[in-house]
């Protein structure tokens, strides 16, 4: 990412935080855009939902959403939690993902939030969770880490 361009992101990313509003930011990501994300504030802490979009379904027949989709979509909840939660001064890395797929995900309406273990001064260590109609029957969770600095 050339220096104009991060700078440019981050101002973006500041002023989501000051108007609670993420969209512009999630525009200035193309998978982001490309996936529809949206993100929510509720009672336990920030949500990020996945819309309910026939692109995602990787098995027909059952219908499923795509295992690769949920993966990033779990990668995607925690960098945006990471960026709406810490002081960002450039782009988090991904340093390594663990994706646990724990039952078939159906194609609607999807949501995960993102918790950070262990914050750190150059890796933050996280824990997703994504789940669908009910939150106690997950559907997939993750362990990840980020270079933060």
């Amino acid at each position: 990412m050339s220096e104009q361009r991060a700078e440019n992101f981050i101002s973006k990313i500041n002023a989501a935080k000051q108007d609670r509003n993420w969209q512009q930011v999630f525009d200035f990501i193309p998978y982001f855009s490309f996936l529809g994300l949206r993100l929510e504030e509720r009672e336990s802490g920030l949500v990020c939902v996945l819309p309910e979009d026939k692109k995602f379904i990787g098995n027909p027949t059952l219908p499923a959403l795509h295992g690769g989709v949920v993966g990033a979509f779990l990668e995607s909840a925690a960098l945006v939690h990471l960026m709406a939660t810490q002081e960002v001064t450039r782009m988090p890395k991904i340093i390594n993902i663990t994706v646990e797929y724990l039952r078939s995900g159906k194609p609607i309406e999807t949501y995960a939030e993102a918790v950070i273990t262990k914050p750190g001064r150059r890796v933050a260590n996280m824990r997703v969770e994504a789940w669908q109609k009910d939150r106690s029957k997950p559907i997939a969770a993750a362990h990840a880490n980020f270079l933060v600095s």
